[in-house]
């Protein structure tokens, strides 16, 4: 699940480094909106804005738990 999350997003984001345990500093808004699209349509999930949190975004680890929490909701 990891590398998978980890190629996707290399795919839409290659100028971010996804290995940063400050991953939501790095970020703008725009890097924000295309995690969340590119995971909500990659696993069929819901994410919003309420999921954009320092927490959820701060490393890729933690975007994994994220991914698996609202796949296990469904």
């Amino acid at each position: 699940m990891k590398q998978k999350i980890k190629k996707l997003l290399e795919d839409q984001l290659p100028l971010v480094d996804l290995d940063s345990e400050r991953l939501y500093d790095d970020l703008d808004s725009l890097g924000v909106t295309t995690i969340l699209m590119t995971l909500s349509e990659e696993f069929d999930i819901e994410l919003d804005t309420r999921d954009a949190t320092p927490k959820n975004l701060r490393n890729l680890d933690a975007l994994v738990a994220l991914v698996e929490k609202k796949l296990a909701a469904k």
